[in-house]
């Protein structure tokens, strides 16, 4: 009995180093495929909120690591940038908006060189199907609504929410999304017109990883 026991015991422990094998196995021949993958996704991000004729660098590549308070978080964020001959265009800033209805919404701002607003994407959030996931642009055309917008002055009234006095529409039955999405955009917006110089001045210190 004690023999069947070990050598029970044996096989179980062989199978679990080879399946420990398989998966440290698959996940090697895998990791690069996942990563071109992930920087396709991010490259496309990009390129729909700053147009790729705009520029001739490579974003994925030139960008910064920065952590400030300024943009509402602590966390470490990416600003990827664009040049046309080495010359600024614009840059998209990555940030979180931390009091979405259901926590954090990640979410990447592009902004011009001229202080105009080029576009705004979702990353990723958790709000609620049906309502607060009307951010996203496969669901609405909100996320659209900041085309074009001048970076906002500290005071700006109008950088709100409609049923907080501004200009920015709410979604019916969900108004904290919106509101916290509109508070992160300008955050970054007004981050970036602070320290746009010093943002184009700085060697590249990351390698496209948010």
């Amino acid at each position: 009995m004690r023999i069947s026991i070990q050598k029970n015991s044996r096989i179980l422990a062989l199978f679990a180093i080879v399946c420990t094998a398989i998966v440290g196995i698959v996940n090697e021949t895998t990791k690069d495929r996942i990563e071109a993958q992930k920087q396709q996704h991010l490259l496309k991000t990009l390129h729909s909120i700053i147009a790729p004729e705009r520029l001739n660098n490579d974003m994925y590549q030139d960008c910064l690591t920065i952590t400030d308070a300024e943009l509402g978080t602590l966390a470490p964020q990416t600003v990827y940038l664009a040049r046309y001959n080495e010359q600024p265009v614009a840059a998209a800033i990555t940030t979180i908006a931390p009091d979405g209805y259901n926590g954090n919404i990640e979410l990447i701002v592009a902004l011009n060189i001229d202080n105009t607003i080029s576009g705004v994407r979702i990353l990723n959030h958790q709000e609620t199907p049906g309502l607060g996931d009307k951010i996203e642009e496969r669901k609405s055309k909100w996320i659209f609504t900041f085309n074009d917008k001048k970076i906002p002055q500290e005071k700006d009234e109008q950088w709100k929410v409609a049923k907080d006095g501004g200009m920015f529409d709410q979604f019916t039955g969900a108004t904290i999304t919106p509101r916290a999405v509109v508070k992160a955009v300008k955050k970054a917006a007004r981050y970036f017109s602070k320290h746009q110089q010093e943002l184009f001045s700085q060697a590249a210190n990351c390698r496209g990883e948010r």
